[in-house]
């Protein structure tokens, strides 16, 4: 195995999700500059949005295995004509978002958040979830040169993503007084300039003469619904996984800002070792889909088990870190005028390490996970997250959360152990999922399962 090469392919990788991380935590610094209520009502819907993306957006992550698996076999035009179908999949899946959005308050209204909470969460609400449809269509187009291995184009629109959010922000934020509502409006606003650079860089001529990209811009039912079957299940695993991330981060709120906030504040400081980390496990996606491509499933195996590696490794030695630098790290993210300030720095401080020993095992499910999509296995892997995540997780949550009489229903235990009892479930059911996840790879089902 030559890890120079996989480093090549996934350094531009890592650093593209390295500017996500940035990203999530402009907006947090941003957040906290308003007040820590804001922190916490974002904190409450935060995954709920990212779980709308990925169900409607499931054909753009479904892009980057068929381009892969195409690129693999020679088939340069296919893996164009693959992309024009993801983004014709995400044109018609826009109502979807535009009415997901609007739905915030109905689909909000179960939480029973105090007023004040709800209107800010609403207020970030339909600016990031109407306007993620810019986002999807974005990551067909990244996950066009992701496939192609040109992981270096896809880092390139990322940064001006990013740099974007950032000024964004500020205008947004401040300069207009937009507040929580101006937070989400920089990121949609930000993805919709990455998504024209990234069209514009498809259509040049070098593209257009390696894979005829102006030539199959057509709309084909047959390759549109080759995307979507293997898409939705893709978009349904780790949407699945965050419906039960987001729920338990809904009951941390439930118990109060201060909970709420840290919660929100150590899910945003973990992401700087979870995201990289999904460049990592991105780069064994095509390599394991240009495997199986060309024929060499024995090579798939190498090199899959190679990106698991690397991942688990850079989860575990970052988590650590991140949890050490705690104590100094937390209160930069919170407003030191906020009369909550220090309870939120110190209960995040602590939260870093539960959430530091979890990620080692996040490490293992998003290495597995992502080699498995390589593959074409879906199916299996995202009933398994849904069950345990529906079954197990979100049970033993609310279980170890709630006092006895405070929960969200009355025929579970309650240990009322508060915002630790939290993170604990959370660190159990991350265990178990990344064990399961890995010995679905080691089975080798994967192998057996036929491209088109």
């Amino acid at each position: 195995m030559d890890y120079r090469a996989v480093f090549a392919l996934a350094a531009p990788l890592f650093l593209n999700s390295g500017i996500q991380a940035v990203l999530n935590l402009t907006d947090t610094w941003f957040l906290g500059r308003i007040s820590a209520e804001a922190t916490a009502a974002v904190g409450a819907v935060f995954w709920f949005a990212i779980v709308f993306v990925l169900l409607f957006g499931g054909a753009a992550i479904a892009v980057q295995t068929l381009v892969a698996q195409a690129y693999g076999a020679g088939e340069r035009a296919r893996a164009a004509q693959t992309t024009w179908s993801g983004l014709w999949v995400v044109l018609l899946m826009s109502p979807l978002f535009v009415l997901a959005g609007l739905a915030g308050g109905w689909l909000l209204a179960p939480a029973h958040l105090p007023p004040g909470l709800q209107a800010m969460a609403l207020d970030f609400w339909f600016p990031r979830v109407a306007g993620s449809v810019f986002g999807v269509a974005l990551w067909c187009l990244t996950s066009f040169f992701n496939g192609i291995g040109r992981t270096w184009i896809t880092l390139g629109l990322m940064a001006a993503v990013g740099l974007a959010n950032v000024v964004l922000n500020q205008v947004l934020v401040f300069a207009f007084g937009f507040g929580v509502a101006g937070v989400a409006w920089a990121t949609t606003a930000a993805q919709a300039v990455g998504l024209l650079w990234g069209l514009r860089i498809f259509l040049n001529p070098q593209t257009r003469r390696d894979f005829a990209s102006h030539l199959h811009w057509q709309p084909r039912a047959i390759p549109m619904r080759r995307a979507l079957a293997l898409g939705l299940p893709m978009g349904l695993l780790p949407a699945a996984d965050l419906i039960g991330t987001g729920l338990f981060q809904l009951m941390q709120v439930d118990l109060g800002t201060v909970a709420g906030a840290a919660t929100q504040v150590t899910m945003m400081m973990t992401s700087i070792a979870y995201l990289p980390a999904i460049g990592i496990a991105s780069a064994g996606t095509t390599l394991v889909g240009q495997a199986i491509g060309a024929g060499d499933r024995d090579w798939a195996r190498r090199v899959g088990n190679a990106s698991i590696k690397l991942t688990v490794g850079y989860m575990g030695l970052v988590s650590l870190l991140l949890a050490l630098a705690g104590p100094w790290s937390m209160p930069l993210f919170i407003n030191p005028a906020d009369p909550d300030a220090h309870a939120v720095a110190q209960t995040a401080a602590l939260l870093i390490w539960l959430g530091a020993a979890y990620q080692i095992f996040d490490g293992l499910n998003l290495g597995c996970g992502f080699a498995l999509r390589g593959a074409g296995d879906v199916r299996v892997p995202a009933v398994m997250t849904l069950a345990l995540s529906w079954l197990g997780f979100l049970p033993l949550v609310h279980m170890l959360t709630f006092a006895p009489g405070a929960g969200w229903v009355d025929w579970l235990p309650q240990f009322g152990l508060g915002v630790a009892g939290g993170w604990t479930a959370l660190l159990v059911y991350v265990a178990v999922l990344g064990t399961m996840m890995a010995l679905r790879w080691r089975s080798g089902a994967w192998r057996r399962i036929e491209i088109h």
